[in-house]
């Protein structure tokens, strides 16, 4: 297959197992096509701190999209234009102050890789400063000076839908919103309009690399887009039901290397030298 083309991995639950390694098959099969020419890039919802761990170990030299594509950037290329799409301060600071009403325990906003805590929590600190960020506890209202690349609630489950249910009537103009699972559950809060196909476009016409050809791999709910709007969405065995209706394939679990088999297949690896 010589056609260029641009395989977009989703890290958790997908490129990652659930030991948080990249498997050595996968690893092996993403290194033979980009020999082969072919772009391999990260698009997650982590931050870049949090996946740049991921980025050097498969020795990128791609864009990469953070934050669910609220945040698309280079690394290892000043001259690429990256693109940070925050959100409004006065919407960040109108749902903070509904923390209390709204049952929420904690809040945290992070911008690019600075990370402010409303409150100190020891457990969460440790699961979202990986990368050495900027960190500030306090009133977010106060400490919280420009609009955050995204806002994270951390809430019982019992209020969770309640919380979703008045952040789509109240702000259905303004933001999105999606559920994490395990093992940090959150709802996560990005800027209207963005999501992981947002920045996988903004790649691909940078690259360019046509639209079908174009590979993606997820798991969860923030890979609908992505999936959706590439040429081949490739769901992993362990996605959610809802993901593998949208997408065009399921391969392996993220367990089973299901992205390097499924890739091996696709370019016919194994039958070449």
């Amino acid at each position: 297959m010589n056609d260029k083309h641009l395989i977009c991995l989703d890290l958790d639950g997908t490129l990652l197992t659930d030991e948080k390694t990249i498997s050595p098959y996968t690893k092996h099969v993403l290194e033979r096509l980009r020999e082969e020419g072919h772009e391999v890039m990260i698009s997650t919802g982590r931050p870049y701190r949090a996946s740049e761990i991921y980025y050097n170990e498969l020795a990128l030299d791609s864009p990469i999209v953070n934050f669910n594509g609220a945040f698309i950037h280079h690394p290892k290329d000043d001259d690429f234009k990256g693109v940070h799409t925050p959100l409004d301060l006065s919407i960040a600071r109108a749902i903070f102050e509904q923390l209390e009403d709204l049952n929420i325990q904690n809040i945290i906003a992070e911008v690019k890789d600075h990370v402010y805590f409303h409150y100190h929590d020891e457990y969460l600190f440790q699961g979202f400063t990986m990368g050495n960020p900027v960190v500030k506890n306090g009133n977010l209202n106060l400490i919280l000076q420009e609009g955050p690349t995204s806002i994270l609630i951390q809430a019982e489950d019992e209020h969770v839908p309640a919380i979703r249910e008045h952040l789509s009537h109240v702000y259905a103009e303004q933001v999105e919103h999606r559920r994490w699972g395990a093992p940090y559950p959150v709802i996560e809060i990005v800027k209207k309009g963005i999501n992981k196909a947002v920045g996988i476009q903004y790649v691909s016409e940078k690259l360019g690399i046509n639209q079908k050809n174009i590979i993606a791999f997820g798991d969860e709910d923030n890979d609908f887009e992505m999936i959706e709007y590439a040429g081949t969405g490739v769901a992993m065995a362990n996605a959610i039901q809802e993901l593998k209706m949208r997408a065009d394939k399921v391969t392996l679990s993220n367990n089973e290397d299901g992205i390097g088999v499924f890739l091996a297949d696709y370019f016919n690896l194994e039958g070449r030298a």
